[in-house]
């Protein structure tokens, strides 16, 4: 009998010991992730920050600007420029949207930014990850590189100041005059899909000129980094919207049904919305008390008892934006 029970003993030691290490090395897992992704984000803050330093630094010297700018380097069809548009332009795509409420000092400020065009192509052609560059203006002046069918995508009547992608970035949400990382994934108007956004204001003197962005596609997220690895991972914000997924962590986690079987596919449809992928309203009764623990109560390791085909997932935050990263462990 003693011999049973220092067997038996033994086995639940030697059990328990595998569940630690299992569950160290998903976090760890999980943390090598969020670091190789936060390295990317910070390389790409850097060059962001010094690209505003040299706007700001143009813009700021006006006169200079206008005197050495041809005036005549895009043509205008209405509020679109019309310049030819390849894949190796060296152009931009410029809309002078109708709720400029100054049409004359707008069609200056096209003159006077056209150095962005030079900086924008050595941005774009050195960060990979990057789908597109722009800069919009308190005057309704947007440009964006690479170029782009604007014409038969962008409504001309939009107001670019009531856009997250720029109103997080003005002096109410953004005191610092910073950098901000936009958390939440929005559609494009520019025809990207659901994109995220970092950007950065431009002052001259001391108004708020211009909002410089850079946009990443959810869809080149997770190519990128969660199709790297063979785990269930989904990429999640504070409110528990999930901003990039592997289709099939989403489906174990009874989610909408997903647009020809694939997330990437899902989230470039114009149907797609946030909330339906949002954990708090998944239909699972655990999901949403796994969502519970994890960003409310800051838990890192949650069991499914009632999920048949689930048996676990982990969680750790990233230290630079408020999003999590969940590996889902499915039973097979």
């Amino acid at each position: 009998m003693r011999y049973v029970l220092i067997f038996v003993l033994g086995v639940l030691l030697s059990s328990c010991q595998s569940q630690t290490e299992d569950r160290q090395s998903s976090l760890d897992l999980l943390d090598e992730l969020i670091l190789e992704m936060e390295r990317q984000g910070e390389v790409m803050s850097m060059a962001m920050d010094t690209l505003a330093h040299i706007y700001e630094m143009r813009i700021n010297n006006r006169d200079s600007l206008l005197s050495h700018s041809d005036p005549n380097r895009y043509v205008f069809d209405g509020p679109f420029s019309i310049n030819q548009r390849m894949e190796d332009t060296i152009f931009s795509s410029l809309i002078i949207l109708t709720t400029t409420p100054d049409l004359k000092k707008a069609q200056e400020e096209v003159v006077m930014t056209n150095f962005l065009d030079e900086e924008f192509r050595k941005f774009y052609s050195k960060n990979k990850l990057v789908t597109q560059i722009y800069s919009n203006s308190s005057n309704q002046v947007s440009r964006v590189f690479p170029s782009y069918d604007a014409k038969n995508i962008v409504d001309p009547t939009i107001d670019v100041t009531q856009f997250n992608f720029f109103y997080e970035a003005d002096r109410i949400h953004n005191p610092s005059k910073g950098l901000v990382w936009i958390p939440d994934a929005y559609i494009d108007p520019a025809g990207k899909g659901w994109i995220l956004s970092l950007v950065h204001p431009i002052y001259e003197k001391d108004s708020l000129f211009a909002v410089l962005g850079v946009d990443f596609t959810v869809d080149d997220i997770i190519n990128a980094y969660l199709e790297k690895y063979d785990g269930q991972y989904l990429l999640v914000n504070r409110k528990g919207d999930i901003v990039a997924g592997k289709s099939g962590a989403i489906e174990a986690i009874s989610m909408p049904p997903l647009k020809n079987h694939v997330y990437r596919e899902t989230v470039r449809s114009v149907n797609f919305r946030v909330s339906d992928f949002n954990l708090f309203n998944s239909k699972s009764e655990e999901v949403r008390t796994m969502a519970k623990d994890f960003l409310m109560n800051n838990k890192d390791e949650f069991f499914f008892k009632k999920e048949n085909s689930l048996i676990k997932a982990y969680c750790r935050p990233f230290q630079s934006i408020d999003w999590f990263l969940i590996e889902i462990v499915p039973k097979y």
